[in-house]
């Protein structure tokens, strides 16, 4: 599965790759995010539920940021296994421009399921990947464009 997207934040590139790089931020914008823990600067350890169709399942999995070049961007990669349910792994290269007073974080997804959620079909797990993304992405604009708002 591919994706790719933008999303426009009113705030600085600066604050934008501060976020990318908050626990605290990305578990409050992850859908189904139980935990996040830091393990390094650049790797993450989460466990995150979702609910695929008629699949729900709890993935441990873990998260490492590469190509870091702040604030302009990095690469993504993860990996989650949900049991029975299968296994999920991709990544994103992630680009941040300045547009005038907003930035511009524009995403490149490339995802693989197997197990039982590879055979949902790819209709259903491309339409709620892209839901899933889009609430993330949605999540982290108010977290980061109004911080004072996403911590309440």
């Amino acid at each position: 599965m591919d994706m790719t997207g933008e999303e426009r934040i009113p705030a600085s590139r600066e604050a934008v790759w501060q976020g990318l790089n908050d626990p605290d931020i990305l578990k409050r914008c992850i859908p189904g995010c139980q935990s996040l823990e830091m393990k390094s600067p650049t790797e993450l350890a989460a466990v995150v539920k979702v609910k695929i169709g008629p699949v729900s399942a709890t993935f441990n999995g873990h998260v490492t940021l590469s190509n870091l070049s702040p604030p302009s961007g990095c690469t993504i990669s993860g990996e989650g296994k949900g049991g029975i349910a299968g296994f999920a792994k991709g990544g994103a290269d992630v680009t941040l421009d300045e547009e005038n007073d907003e930035t511009v974080l524009r995403y490149d997804v490339k995802a693989e399921v197997g197990g039982k959620l590879a055979q949902l079909g790819s209709r259903l797990i491309d339409s709620t990947a892209r839901k899933l993304a889009q609430q993330f992405f949605t999540n982290f604009n108010v977290a980061v464009s109004s911080p004072t708002e996403a911590a309440g």
